[in-house]
Parts: structure tokens; C-alpha cells; sequence
């Protein structure tokens, strides 16, 4: 092996230079520079739209804490590609952030609407023709820390507990908010469907199927859906699928129902599986809802691994559904549901916005806006660069993680080249991803 000799270059040369997509969909595709500048007056210093896009693009390459302002490479292309005056130091970008963190959260779930809205995303539908719509809670662990809203989960550790909306088998966030650890999972859920179904509609004209897990079970929620649909005739219907809460049901009195019903099927020796349909009335502020369930009881007397049981295990599970589709298609869809525990994942470890970076819960909440922002994006990016005949060879999908996105096309190596009126990105000769980034360069101008 030869021995390399290390020299420090005269060439402007950064890791990052996908950065320059995320500043051109920003500029592009929201209003953010313009709502925050005008709405919060600054008499001098760095300006706020600034701040929340360098924030921004921090999130975009992996980093979530206030110190890695202190990391930027190049701050010539640093400004230039996130289209900002100046990069503040950390204190001032911790310190505008907190104290600004109420009025700035509002304009950035808005720039990331708009940015939806107007960037107009390829969503998937599901065989039925519903593009889904998942909301549930993801536990974030922040154990060992005195942030404000800490608390513990029912995970069984210390932190938060935020509720997030995915729109689509592509998995867009059209909600991200921040909670307590020790809040319900149903505390605040109808305000936050009301806005989440309003977004959802103003993105896509198509039919949505919402899904909820069985810590939502609350006719409350169920009203919430229906009032949408009374409210919004000229719209698709939204279908729901909730998985229902049995509580303190009675196992043997469902199996004695299932008896009566007469479904029974074996898939195996010691195993048998009711599948039926039941329609239940529900009564919320005086109004008596017909909602269909449907009902699997299992029996098992012999387990899996053929060890006869002396008392029979009796499994019993529903779901609340709008749709007219068979027993065991509502249950795959519902099963389906479980996709979105990729996107928390996505979230909480490639972008590595898990433990939060301030004490303030306000600000933590504002972080979460910008990493729902700045993870659209990148899902963007992924989706339109990194699934077509030009991208690196990889196993087929359906979508690409967020860190593939990162890893592939946000550190990307190029050189500076400065000239009077232009910048020129010069990437390596054998760099594979040129194709693909000039093509998504070209697409949001386009657009």
C-alpha cells in the first residue's frame, strides 16, 4: 500500500452541497422568507427567516443541536444556498429560537403545507383507492434530562410523546406536535384531526382512510370525521379504520358470541379463528352513531410450538370501520397501518431528533416543525431522485429511508467555483449522483 501524503487545498471544497436543493425548494415552493420577516419586526441582527432556514438545513444533514452552526464548512456557500444574509453564532441562534418559538412554529407548519401543496407529491394509494392517512403516538426517549414537558411515557421511560400525521404510502408529514410524556394519547387528538384531515384535503382531492390505534378509540374522534365530511360535501367522504379498545371485556362471553355466530375456521390444530360484523350504536353530545365493528376471537388450546394449554387462551380484537369491504381485508389494512412506525423512525434516528436539543418545550416544539419541513423535503428529494433508472443500484422500493437521502445526496462533495455573477458546483468526475442531482435541480425550477 502506498503512503498518502495529507496537504490542506487552496479549493473551496464542501461536503454538503446537496444543501443547495433544500434552500431552492424552500425559496421556491413556501412563502417562509416573507411571513416571518413581515409578521415579527427586526430592527437589527441576523434576520428570523434566516434563522429558520440555516436550522433548517442543519436538520437536513443530520444534526438537530444548536452547536453545529459551529461545523458549517463553507459560509460563502453556506449563505448562498440557503439564500440567507449571515450565519448568527450559536447563542444567537439558541436565544432567537427561544424567545420567538410561539410565533415562529405557526409560519413554519404553514411553509410546510405550502410546500406540499405546491410541490404536489405522487401519493400512492392503496388498492382500495384511499390514499392513507396515519396518526399515532411515537414516544421520544429523553431520559436523564430536566426539559420542560418531560415526563414519563407509557414506554416506560422519561420524555416526550409527540403525534405525528403521515399522508400517503410515501409517509408526508402534515402534523408534527409536541407532548408531554404523561399526556393521554387521546388529550387534545379531535383538535389535532380537524386540522390534520383540513391539510390532508388541501394536498389531495383523492379519498383518504384514516387509521387510528385503540388508544384513540373515542366516539369523539369518530364525530370529529363525520362532522368533516358534513362540512365538506363537495369533497371525497373520509373513511376511518380504529382499532377498537375492549377494556374490561368479558373474553368468555365473546367467545360464547362467536359460538352463536357459527364463523369458526382452523388454520391449524389447536387454533381456531371467528371472523363477524356487528353494528353498534354509540352516543356522543346527543347524537346516536350506527358504527360497524368488525370482530376476530381466537382460541388457542394447543400453542405454536404443539404444548397443549390446560386453560384455552381466548384473543379478542375489532375494529371500527366506514368501509364495506370483507373481514379480512379491513384487518390487512389495518395491519398496513403499522408502515408508520418506519417514519418515527426515520424521524427519531436518521434525522436524530429523539432527544431534543433545548430545555424550553416551546422550543423543542418549534424543532419538530422544522424537522417536519425539512423531512418533507428530503422525502421529496428521495422520492424523485433516488427510485428512477438513473439512481445508484439498489434493492427495489417503494421509497428510499431518509438517511439513504442523506447520505446520498446531501453530503455530496463539491467545489466552489466563484465567478462576478454566478456559482458554479463542480462535482467529482466519477461522482454517480450528478445525473441525479442536476435532475431534481432542473425539476424545482421547473415546477
Amino acid at each position: 500500500m502506498k503512503q498518502f501524503i495529507l496537504e490542506k487545498s487552496d479549493a473551496d471544497i464542501i461536503s454538503h452541497g446537496g444543501l443547495s436543493l433544500i434552500g431552492l425548494a424552500i425559496k421556491k415552493y413556501t412563502n417562509l422568507t416573507n411571513s416571518i420577516d413581515k409578521l415579527i419586526p427586526l430592527r437589527h441582527g441576523t434576520k428570523h427567516s434566516d434563522i429558520i432556514k440555516i436550522y433548517t438545513a442543519l436538520l437536513c444533514i443530520g444534526k438537530n443541536d444548536f452547536e453545529a452552526i459551529n461545523t458549517i464548512e463553507s459560509e460563502y456557500y453556506f449563505t448562498h444556498a440557503m439564500d440567507v444574509q449571515e450565519i448568527p453564532s450559536e447563542s444567537t441562534l439558541r436565544q432567537r429560537m427561544d424567545t420567538y418559538a410561539k410565533s415562529f412554529l405557526p409560519i413554519v407548519e404553514k411553509a410546510n403545507l405550502d410546500f406540499l401543496i405546491n410541490i404536489k407529491p405522487e401519493l400512492t394509494p392503496i388498492y382500495t383507492g384511499h390514499r392513507p392517512l396515519d396518526v399515532d403516538v411515537t414516544p421520544m426517549d429523553n431520559s436523564g434530562s430536566k426539559k420542560e414537558g418531560v415526563s414519563r411515557t407509557y414506554k416506560g421511560h422519561d420524555g416526550y410523546a409527540p403525534m405525528p400525521a403521515y399522508l400517503g404510502q410515501e409517509g408526508y408529514c402534515i402534523k408534527f406536535e409536541l407532548r408531554e410524556g404523561k399526556q393521554h394519547c387521546q388529550s387534545g387528538t379531535p383538535e389535532f384531526l380537524k386540522d390534520a384531515l383540513k391539510s390532508a384535503q388541501k394536498i389531495t382531492n383523492q379519498p383518504i382512510l384514516l387509521r387510528l390505534d385503540s388508544g384513540n378509540d373515542a366516539i369523539e374522534n369518530i364525530d370529529v370525521i363525520l362532522d368533516h365530511n358534513a362540512n365538506n360535501a363537495e369533497k371525497n367522504d373520509v373513511d376511518f379504520l380504529i382499532k377498537w379498545n375492549p377494556r374490561k371485556q368479558n373474553k368468555d362471553e365473546w367467545l360464547k358470541f362467536a359460538d352463536e355466530q357459527n364463523t369458526w375456521t382452523y388454520p391449524r390444530e389447536g387454533k381456531r379463528v371467528s371472523l363477524f360484523r356487528i353494528e353498534e350504536e354509540r352516543v356522543w353530545r346527543g347524537h346516536t352513531y350506527k358504527i360497524q365493528r368488525v370482530m376476530q376471537v381466537i382460541e388457542r388450546s394447543i400453542d405454536k410450538f404443539g404444548q397443549y394449554i390446560l386453560i384455552p387462551e381466548i384473543e379478542i380484537q375489532g375494529w371500527w370501520t366506514s368501509l364495506l369491504l370483507s373481514d379480512e381485508e379491513i384487518i390487512q389494512l389495518y395491519c398496513d397501518h403499522g408502515t408508520s412506525e418506519q417514519f418515527h423512525s426515520e424521524f427519531k434516528t436518521d434525522m436524530d431528533i429523539e432527544r431534543l436539543p433545548s430545555g424550553k418545550f416551546d422550543t423543542n416544539a418549534l424543532v419538530l416543525g422544522c424537522s417536519m419541513l425539512a423531512y418533507n423535503i428530503l422525502r421529496w428529494i428521495g422520492q424523485n431522485g433516488l427510485l428512477g433508472p438513473d439512481s445508484p443500484k439498489r434493492k427495489k422500493a417503494k421509497r428510499r429511508r431518509i438517511k439513504t437521502v442523506i447520505q446520498e445526496l446531501m453530503y455530496v462533495a463539491v467545489r466552489i467555483i466563484k465567478s462576478s455573477r454566478r456559482i458554479k458546483l463542480a462535482f467529482g468526475r466519477y461522482n454517480v449522483n450528478f445525473i441525479i442531482f442536476e435532475k431534481l435541480h432542473r425539476k424545482l425550477l421547473m415546477n
